[in-house]
């Protein structure tokens, strides 16, 4: 006993001579001062870049945090600047949609900028920033509301199966857009995902006890809404606001079919399954091999008004002959953005394996895709038959 209380005097004694030491030292200035060294020196190597990729986190992931200006990108500081300016003479408070009004004051301010076009990350950060000094200047709490690049009125449309995981993540950046419409097509769900779609926005729900597919239920969604763009997601995924906004100015800047960009995300093409040889095949026989095998069976992608009265209603449920009559029609199809959306895609009994029932499915739609457009330009497609002179052996010319 008397060891450990010797042992226990002998401890109390060196911390207390120690912290007796480390108060001298902070008195003399010493150990503060070298501290105070390496702090700035750690903030000048390691905060700058900490900042720069806090920054960019934020504006690629929405967040409404407040950006301090000093470290914001250069279209941030424009957008803010030109917010806090139009804040001074401009109102919304008596629109009957404040965020539709401020996106008007916002399209006349970006035209002027010219950043109405890609890039779209610089676009987006205007926007943000904009937003955010309209608000400040009117001295109020800025809501997480980003603008969007056209006067076009603009339908978002979402196919839901058993989705109550996600869809009111998914409503929740689609709030933050100023929509003309939004649809949700529950079809065939034995969960909670119509009501967590209600209580999460004031979407028009259409609800349908069996399964129609997303395809199905993308074609009803075109089938109601009325706007000028349609912009078409899946239930299973999560993207944020930032990430729709390519789809939606590929379509203002000219596209009438703009398609996500998803090859960089694949495998190398020996690795690849039999769904994506499909679809770079039938791009190249479309004569469109820069298409690589990006498709509309992949969201989200944007279409004009003028390609859904082109190909009709009945087509868009087949996503990759729809896409094949576009391009017989002389419709722009093109890329918009590049969102990587195989990882997030959610995995399901039908849609895993080789052979599984969607992959078979969505080969037979490419196969219904080359007949139809072959009947309409001949069964070889872009690929010309003049080596031959069928007509010598008593054959078609």
């Amino acid at each position: 006993m008397q060891r450990k209380a010797k042992r226990k005097t002998a401890a109390v004694f060196r911390i207390s001579v120690a912290r007796a030491i480390g108060k001298r030292a902070v008195a003399n200035g010493s150990v503060t001062g070298m501290r105070k060294r390496r702090r700035r020196r750690s903030t000048v190597t390691a905060g700058g870049s900490r900042k720069a990729t806090r920054l960019r986190s934020a504006i690629r992931r929405g967040r409404s945090a407040a950006v301090p200006l000093h470290t914001a990108s250069a279209a941030y500081q424009a957008g803010f600047r030109a917010g806090i300016a139009d804040a001074a003479h401009l109102s919304i408070e008596q629109e009957p949609d404040r965020k539709k009004a401020l996106n008007r004051h916002w399209l006349e301010r970006v035209r002027a900028m010219r950043w109405l076009g890609p890039p779209w990350d610089r676009y987006v950060e205007a926007a943000r920033g904009y937003v955010k000094g309209f608000f400040i200047g009117k001295k109020k709490p800025a809501p997480d509301w980003l603008m969007l690049p056209t006067a076009q009125s603009v339908a978002a449309i979402v196919a839901v199966m058993n989705e109550e995981r996600t869809i009111a993540n998914i409503m929740k950046q689609l709030n933050r857009l100023p929509f003309d419409e939004v649809f949700v097509i529950v079809n065939g769900t034995s969960d909670r995902s119509f009501l967590k779609a209600r209580q999460a926005s004031q979407a028009v729900i259409a609800a349908y006890p069996e399964p129609l597919g997303h395809d199905v239920g993308r074609a009803l969604g075109a089938k109601l809404a009325q706007s000028d763009i349609l912009l078409f997601l899946d239930g299973d995924m999560v993207l944020h606001a930032e990430d729709l906004i390519s789809f939606i100015g590929g379509v203002e800047s000219g596209l009438d079919v703009a398609l996500n960009n998803i090859t960089p995300y694949m495998r190398v093409f020996a690795k690849r399954d039999s769904v994506t040889h499909m679809k770079q095949f039938l791009n190249a026989s479309l004569d469109r091999p820069d298409l690589e095998a990006n498709s509309m069976t992949a969201v989200p992608h944007a279409l004009s008004r003028k390609t859904v009265a082109t190909l009709g209603i009945p087509n868009l449920m087949v996503p990759p002959k729809a896409q094949a009559l576009a391009v017989h029609h002389g419709l722009r199809v093109g890329i918009a953005g590049s969102i990587d959306v195989i990882r997030s895609n959610k995995r399901r009994k039908h849609n895993t394996g080789k052979k599984n029932r969607l992959a078979e499915l969505i080969i037979g739609d490419h196969l219904e895709a080359l007949k139809a457009v072959g009947g309409l330009t001949g069964e070889r497609l872009a690929f010309v038959d003049n080596l031959r002179s069928r007509a010598g052996a008593g054959g078609e010319v």
